[in-house]
């Protein structure tokens, strides 16, 4: 069955043109773009209506997209009212056109555009783009005049034939079929050239005149015309005539209410006719009804609320009454009066419930973006009935600010800052809370629409001004977020502070988004213990009040610090869940930054396809568009992708392409995570310039101060320099030459390439770099980056990843990157750890500590919901590996295990004898054996056979030159310990 949307409804049965409907049917098969054209009334859309419905059958998508409302001059009006139809998120740039085309290639559907006339230029630009690249999407447009576009079919409505005419009239009139009656409509058919609006207009006088009288009433419809234009084309003259005789015949209230709905953009409610008419309310809706039964409002009661509209013709002719009369300031200073009532009416909903906040305010947002323009250019010293010029102006800066979360949370910034922009312009130099207001909204909409520096300023101008509380919290948290990018001590702290303030004040939201914002920072800063517990309650918060904008980043957040607590599988779930409240905003970014997230994940799992599905709409949203748009972590994600299929060119590739977005294209000035996924693919390319490359990227990592306080990021860098020191020292894991990444490697991890730094560590390396903090304010793509917080580099471990005995330099950043991920709770770097050093000590032959850390490794893999099968996949390092020493290890928790792990750190170099020249573990085994305990009780203490203890009891004996335990206990201790 066909997906037929938007279609307008048909509140009247539709008569004649069954030629005119088949030709056009056939012609949209048979061709790629029709026009429908004529001048208005002529019954073009409701053609087109009936055509959509015809070719419903042959179609599997069959889509109506209006365009009467959209506002010409915006330059993309037409582009973002398709997208919104087809629920499409398009980028920013310079060809939308182009990408809503390459957005619908293999799609195989109608799209109608009705209403052309003004906005025809925009038309044309999109036609020609989905006309030249999608061959199975077929155009049906209805206009005044041709597109101009190549391969357009033109088809001119003409009248109706006489017996539809005259079934027309009479249907609509409610008319017998006698003689009198057909013979009178027959007459008004003649003077009305046929034209279906006329007709349908001259009907509705039929309660109150006969068909015979409403023809004479026509008898010289030039008359009316009051020395028009006799230039105009017939039939144009006749709708201008009918309307006119039609204006005749109301009562003095329908004539008043008829030119004060001029006022409104298509689509009004009964309530906005009662504030904006002037009139008694009783007075107001019984003129409404009688502007419905003449057919000059169109009522539309097929939705929960009964809407009004006039059509574009009729709006026309109301449009100039109401100048004739003098009264369109009077008006539009009501329209805006109430169109500012409406906005703060709803306000509430921000705090409780944005779904149906956003719903509800986009439903009037035509009229509510038209009021804030009249507001805004309100000062030519023009006063209303109601208003002053400063009043109205006043009233339109006070709109405009209200209207912030709608551009912030839709496709409609670019609208949104050019009215705020002149909000503010207007209000420069002012010290009031009205400019603080307006300042923080140009904040909120810059954030999504622009971000960077110019809301950020703003948001600090506005807290220089007395604001109310809820205002000022919201700019701090705005603040906050634009020193994420620079100083993360200085934006937790001023995102603490606009939480409190929030609370005092009674803002919900602004408090969630605040606490949200503290959580990214603590996942920033590798706290993220501290990050799930302030990510948690406010994804709770922002769920609750209906958020989807700061909801599913705080989600992609929480994602990623569960993941690095060891739930791989709970993180998959809620990387899931921010997809899906992200995708209905229809943001690219924030579609974009779920996605990656979802897809780091996918690939930590172990499952690179699924990766790959994930990222495929961001993908055709980026190949369509012209520049393509900064997607954070979209690049690294497809390089990840890459890796873990195999592909190391590619990932190379992919990495590499994040630097068209610096302006300054060097690698070293990557985002800290895109460097080491760099590395790790450089690596994984096998070759020995690949591997120097890598290091030497590497190396700079080390010495960049934007590393000093990310633990995480410094551990990854160590694991990633010992694979590349065990590859260049011919480490050989199981008789393997070299480290072969994508499957080769001699250093392995739980059946994939060693210490997945940039793999599984890779994955999470910059997973929340470039997320926007919430639904205010949207931390940007590299939001990290560049962090530059001074000081010494907090990472020297690159003059150590060079080619050095390579095994000893291998083991000891192993066990250094070891360390550090302990200490933070890195989760999944521990695993990591703990299955490259199995893999580094089975190749030096240490079986007992290789199978114990195998057998832990593969414990703890299995609990974090990572890929399982063996950690030492290679047979013949498996071969060995003492089983029952895997088994021991599968027994330890992962705590134990990892101080297993530095226990056992492997040969350093020492002294051959006195107590400097024993190993952790000889020292542990020396720890317990002067305790008093056996070689069996040592063994169960320390998960070693007794056989083991013998041995590292001999070894200790002939270092310190004793011959038994109780020499042992009589020698002085270490002090250097």
């Amino acid at each position: 069955m066909s997906d037929v949307r938007h279609l307008p409804p048909e509140l009247s049965s539709f008569v004649g043109r069954a030629g005119e409907l088949a030709a056009a049917a056939a012609d949209v098969r048979a061709g790629r773009l029709l026009t429908l054209a004529g001048p208005g009334g002529c019954g073009k859309t409701r053609l087109a209506v009936r055509v959509c419905r015809a070719l419903a059958g042959d179609w599997p998508e069959v889509v109506w997209a209006g365009l009467e409302d959209v506002p010409d001059g915006t330059g993309d009006g037409v582009v973002a009212r398709v997208a919104d139809r087809l629920d499409l998120a398009l980028p920013d740039g310079p060809d939308r056109a182009g990408a809503l085309a390459h957005a619908l290639r293999g799609r195989r559907l109608v799209l109608a555009l009705d209403n052309c006339e003004h906005v025809a230029a925009e038309v044309a630009a999109l036609a020609g783009a989905v006309l030249a690249r999608c061959p199975d999407v077929a155009l049906l447009a209805t206009g005044r005049a041709s597109l101009g576009v190549a391969g357009e079919q033109v088809h001119r409505v003409p009248p109706l034939d006489l017996a539809d005419a005259l079934e027309l009239f009479l249907d609509r009139a409610g008319a017998t079929g006698d003689p009198a009656a057909v013979a009178g409509a027959r007459r008004v058919c003649d003077r009305l050239d046929r034209l279906p609006l006329a007709l349908e207009l001259a009907a509705g006088w039929a309660g109150t005149l006969t068909p015979a009288q409403i023809a004479d009433s026509l008898s010289d419809p030039y008359a009316l015309l009051d020395g028009g234009a006799r230039t105009a084309a017939f039939r144009q003259r006749t709708l201008e005539a009918s309307m006119r005789w039609s204006h005749s015949l109301l009562d003095d209230d329908e004539r008043v209410l008829f030119r004060r709905l001029a006022v409104f953009e298509p689509g009004f409610a009964a309530d906005a006719v009662v504030a904006v008419a002037g009139l008694p309310a009783p007075v107001a809706l019984k003129a409404l009804r009688g502007l419905i039964d003449t057919s000059l409002v169109v009522a539309d009661a097929t939705g929960p609320v009964a809407r009004y509209r006039l059509l574009g013709v009729v709006r026309a002719y109301a449009r100039a009454r109401l100048d004739e009369a003098g009264e369109a300031a009077a008006v539009g200073d009501r329209h805006l009066s109430w169109c500012l009532e409406r906005v703060d009416a709803l306000a509430p909903l921000l705090e409780t419930d944005r779904d149906a906040w956003r719903a509800a305010a986009g439903a009037e947002y035509p009229n509510l973006r038209a009021a804030a323009e009249w507001g805004l250019g309100g000062d030519d010293g023009t006063a209303g009935e109601r208003l002053t010029a400063g009043e109205r102006l006043t009233a339109g800066r006070r709109l405009a600010a209200g209207l912030a979360w709608l551009w912030h949370l839709e496709s409609r910034g670019a609208e949104g800052l050019t009215l705020l922009r002149r909000a503010a312009e207007r209000g420069a130099g002012e010290r009031t809370p009205l400019q603080a207001r307006v300042l923080t909204a140009l904040a909120v909409v810059a954030d999504t629409a622009v971000p960077g520096g110019d809301g950020y300023r703003a948001a600090h101008e506005a807290l220089e001004l007395p604001a109310d509380p809820a205002t000022a919290a919201l700019a701090r948290s705005l603040v906050a977020i634009g020193w994420v990018g620079g100083d993360l001590g200085r934006a937790r702290a001023e995102a603490v502070r606009a939480r409190d303030d929030a609370v005092a004040a009674g803002a919900g939201f602004v408090a969630d988004a605040s606490q949200a914002l503290i959580g990214l920072v603590h996942l920033l800063r590798d706290q993220h213990r501290d990050a799930v517990a302030e990510l948690e309650p406010a994804v709770a918060g922002l769920l609750a009040r209906g958020d989807r904008a700061t909801a599913s980043s705080a989600l992609s957040w929480l994602a990623s610090a569960t993941a690095q607590l060891g739930d791989v599988t709970r993180a998959a779930e809620l990387a899931e869940r921010a997809v899906e409240i992200a995708q209905p905003l229809h943001d690219v970014h924030r579609i974009a930054i779920a996605a990656t997230r979802l897809a780091e994940l996918r690939t930590l799992q172990g499952r690179p396809d699924d990766a790959a599905a994930v990222l495929a709409p961001v993908d055709e949203i980026a190949a369509g568009a012209e520049p393509p748009p900064y997607l954070p972590g979209w690049e690294r994600a497809h390089a990840l992708v890459a890796w873990r299929q195999g592909r190391p060119a590619d990932a190379v590739e992919w990495s590499r392409r994040e630097l068209r977005w610096l302006p300054d294209p060097r690698e070293e000035l990557l985002l800290p995570e895109s460097r080491l996924v760099l590395a790790a693919a450089l690596r994984a390319a096998g070759s020995a310039s690949a591997a120097a490359e890598a290091s030497a990227l590497l190396a700079g990592l080390a010495a960049d101060d934007a590393v000093r306080d990310r633990p995480r990021i410094r551990a990854d860098l160590l694991a990633e320099q010992a694979l590349l020191a065990g590859g260049e020292a011919g480490v050989r894991a199981g008789g393997e030459a070299g480290v072969r990444a994508g499957g080769e490697a001699g250093v392995r991890a739980g059946g994939e390439a060693g210490v997945r730094a940039g793999g599984e560590a890779g994955v999470r390396a910059g997973g929340e770099a470039g997320v926007r903090a919430g639904g205010e304010a949207g931390v940007r793509a590299g939001g990290e980056a560049g962090v530059r917080a001074g000081g010494e580099a907090g990472v020297r471990a690159g003059g150590e990843a060079g080619v050095r005995a390579g095994g000893d330099a291998a083991l000891r950043l192993q066990h250094e990157a070891l360390r550090l991920r302990a200490e933070h709770d890195l989760v999944l770097g521990c695993i990591d750890s703990l299955g490259a050093l199995a893999a580094l000590l089975a190749a030096r032959g240490a079986a007992e500590a290789a199978g114990v850390l195998a057998g832990a490794a593969e414990r703890a893999r299995e609990a974090a919901g990572l890929p399982g099968g063996p950690v030492l996949p290679d047979a013949t390092a498996a071969a060995a590996v003492d089983p029952s020493s895997v088994e021991r290890g599968r027994a330890l928790p992962l705590a134990d295990a990892v101080a297993y792990a530095m226990r056992a750190r492997g040969p350093r170099r020492r002294p051959d004898h006195g107590w400097a020249s024993l190993t952790p573990a000889e020292r542990s085994v020396v720890d317990l054996a002067v305790q008093g305990l056996s070689n069996p009780e040592i063994g169960a203490r320390l998960f070693m056979s007794r056989g083991t203890v013998k041995t590292h009891l001999a070894h200790v004996y002939a270092k310190l030159q004793v011959a038994n335990r109780t020499e042992l206990a009589a020698l002085p201790r270490d002090q250097s310990r």
